[in-house]
């Protein structure tokens, strides 16, 4: 049995459709215990066929032998496993890794052999002493001169120790001395093994040859045996399948060892990091943007930044509850009025009429003309400088008489005088005609707050065991200085309730309930109004609708109405701070309706398919940053492809190689990742001021940036699973040659 027999192989290339051959029918037997040397003139394909025998070269035609079994079927993983078992490479270029040291270009291959670190130190230390670089093993191969590399690719190959060594012009670039070294060194190994040299100095290492192959044009034109020698059994190197832990190892050493190459990569995978914050931090800020667009047909105010609040066991708010609330951090403002928010209004006069909200003048400091209301009947009004009263009459209001327009001038009918009037100037935004907010003082803010209060509540009125509700009987509530408590004027419209349809002298009782209270009065119906009488009983005027109104005492009025304050609204200074915000006043025993998550949007379908198109784009956007970060790591990376055929040359599968290489660019991907949440954390600390990176994170929950790191390192594993298979597409030798 011969441990290497070739018959009748034949090797071609395939350049631009140009054939081309590197051997023809070449014939051969080679056994271990043997110093084969092949000779011939440069271009005679002995480097092709030492190439075939080690297998980083395929071939055409024939078959080979490797202890009797062909090899014509096999694949790149059958020639990567024959690799690690049978064969030791040294080249003429020694192959070595430059920016690794002499210690680790020794231990790289027994940590592809799935070695631990620690098991082979006393290893290679024998084999760097066996080669003489004792001095050398931390010095970087790339500082070393050409014999001493050479003696480190012998080191390589004996910490291999396979039974083929395969040496293409191992002296080429030696002088005299160090060439005689190298051969006597590589003699002195051979004793039970194939050696096979490549050279085309033959003088060299005639001394030591046992056999002599002449080639010349692809064929072998003389086998010459020198010197009969024993054949040996070969022996397999036993291996092992290398360790993820060896895998970290060298994807680690890789990164930081070229330093030039790491910060270009670096660079690459930062400029891709900051890349995707910016689009994923624009595709946040249009979703929360669209999230505060909608309607509430509850709530007439829908600030993005309000939260209604009220207490989970329904009791009234304490003056220090209100004040704790007020002092929260991301609290702008609190409105203990909260009735009044909700609340629409009308006003009028001959001239003008507006249409809006009431507020108290805290918010008002500046930019009015006239002056603020002090008095119960003045108002200032607040209004777009686009609607169409407050441009056509502007200043001009100023000192003239409005009044209310809507139910509630059933209980407060008075006039009021305009004491200022107050711009809004922003051509951006629509305002119809009349929109505007009202500005009253304290106390009548107090009245309204009352009055909307009322308009919340339920109004039930007992006559003669029969509960009828205010909204069924169209009648509404209102004051009477002439009226002591427990006495009432009853409408009219009720009298038919009554026995012989007459109510007077009858105690009803009117009751009064909302989501937090319910409370009641018991009342003696002192008369009976009517249009013609309702002057006389209320001596306020007389009364068109009379008939739906029930008068009672302003004593009875408050024990039904005036309540403490059950719940307020809050703004928030920052919203995208909301949760923090929720989180601590839910902790704190309150119930809280954030506005952005009660309202109702008519356009979520097409909302909902312009997030899917936004999303689409985005992800084109990161294919787009994929393929720019592949094209400029793919040049920055071009030298790497003799890395990882040297590796393959020692034994590594394309798998293990491509392993290594993920490792390496997650790396690089995670060094920039994680450096840029460091610089994003500088800032969120003040230590470091950018608006461009506050911009940026201005959206960001925490799952957020769990989403962004997946997508980064899933698109770096895509770099180098595409790199690799670019690089890893054909045999070792056709990736060694080409430029990828």
């Amino acid at each position: 049995m011969s441990l290497i027999k070739l018959k009748n192989v034949s090797k071609f290339y395939n350049n631009n459709n140009n054939i081309s051959s590197g051997f023809n029918k070449i014939n051969l037997t080679l056994d271990c215990g043997e110093f084969v040397i092949i000779t011939g003139e440069s271009g005679s394909g002995k480097s092709t066929l030492l190439n075939v025998i080690s297998g980083l070269d395929s071939y055409e035609e024939g078959e080979m032998y490797i202890n009797d079994e062909e090899t014509s079927h096999y694949s790149e993983e059958d020639y990567e496993t024959y690799r690690r078992k049978y064969i030791g490479n040294i080249f003429q270029n020694f192959n070595l890794i430059n920016s690794y040291t002499v210690y680790q270009n020794i231990e790289l291959v027994y940590l592809l052999n799935g070695f631990k670190k620690s098991q082979i130190k006393k290893e290679v230390m024998s084999l760097i002493e066996t080669v003489g670089l004792q001095k050398y093993k931390n010095t970087k191969v790339s500082k070393l001169s050409g014999g001493q590399k050479q003696r480190v690719a012998i080191a390589r190959v004996l910490a291999k120790d396979t039974p083929i060594i395969v040496a293409d012009e191992p002296t080429g670039s030696l002088d005299q001395k160090n060439a005689k070294s190298t051969i006597e060194l590589l003699h002195k190994i051979s004793k039970d093994k194939l050696v096979v040299i490549v050279t085309h100095n033959y003088e060299q290492v005639e001394e030591y040859a046992t056999r002599k192959i002449t080639m010349s044009d692809g064929k072998i034109i003389e086998d010459k045996k020198i010197v009969k020698v024993d054949k040996e059994k070969a022996i397999e190197t036993p291996y092992g399948n290398i360790t993820l832990n060896n895998k970290i190892n060298l994807g680690f050493r890789n990164s930081f060892n070229i330093l030039t190459k790491f910060l270009l990569i670096t660079a690459v995978y930062l400029f891709l990091v900051i890349s995707t914050f910016s689009q994923y931090s624009n595709l946040r800020k249009i979703d929360y943007d669209q999230d505060a667009i909608g309607y509430n047909t509850y709530f007439s105010d829908i600030s993005p930044n309000r939260i209604v609040i009220n207490k989970k066991d329904r009791t009234t708010f304490t003056k220090e509850e209100i004040e704790y609330i007020a002092n929260l951090n991301n609290v702008e403002s609190l409105e203990e009025n909260d009735a009044l928010i909700d609340s629409q209004f009308s006003m009028s006069n001959d001239d003008v009429y507006f249409y809006g909200n009431i507020s108290d003048t805290k918010s008002i400091t500046s930019n009015y003309s006239g002056n603020l209301p002090t008095n119960d009947y003045e108002v200032l009004i607040e209004a777009s400088s686009y609607d169409y009263y407050l441009s056509s009459y502007g200043e001009s209001l100023i000192g003239k008489k409005i009044s209310f327009t809507d139910d509630i001038s059933t209980y407060i009918n008075s006039e009021f005088t305009i004491t200022g009037i107050k711009y809004i100037d922003n051509e951006n935004i629509f305002y119809s005609s009349g929109d505007c907010t009202f500005y009253f003082n304290d106390n009548m803010i107090k009245k309204l707050s009352n009055l909307s209060s009322m308009r919340y509540s339920n109004i039930y009125l007992e006559i003669n065991d029969k509960k009828l509700k205010s909204e069924d009987m169209y009648f509404t509530i209102k004051t009477s200085n002439n009226l002591k408590k427990g006495e009432t004027y009853l409408f009219s419209s009720a009298n038919s309730i009554c026995k012989d349809f007459d109510c007077n002298n009858e105690n009803i009782k009117l009751s009064v309930n909302d989501i937090y209270y319910e409370k009641s009065v018991t009342l003696k119906v002192k008369d009976i109004i009517t249009k013609d009488n309702s002057y006389r009983l209320v001596q306020e005027k007389k009364y068109e609708n009379v008939e739906d109104i029930l008068f009672i005492s302003l004593d009875d009025y408050n024990e039904l109405f005036i309540h403490d304050t059950y719940q307020i609204s809050i703004y928030l200074k920052d919203t995208l701070k909301s949760n923090a915000t929720l989180k601590e006043l839910d902790e704190k025993g309150y119930n809280t309706i954030y506005m952005r998550d009660v309202l109702v949007n008519e356009l979520e379908t097409i909302m909902g398919v312009l997030q899917i198109f936004r999303t689409i784009v985005f992800i084109i956007s990161s294919i787009a940053l994929f393929f720019i970060s592949y094209f400029i790591i793919k040049l920055i990376l071009k030298s790497r492809n003799i890395y990882y055929s040297t590796i393959r040359i020692l034994g590594a599968s394309k798998s293990d190689a491509s392993s290594i290489l993920r490792i390496e660019l997650l790396l690089d991907l995670n060094i920039a990742f994680w450096g840029f949440i460091a610089f994003i954390l500088l800032v969120n600390f003040g230590i470091v001021n950018s608006s461009y990176i506050s911009e940026i994170i201005k959206y960001f929950k925490l799952f957020d940036y769990l989403i962004i790191y997946i997508i980064l390192n899933v698109i770096s594993l895509l770099i180098s699973n595409r790199y690799a298979n670019k690089l890893f597409k054909s045999s070792v030798m056709n990736t060694y040659r080409e430029e990828v």
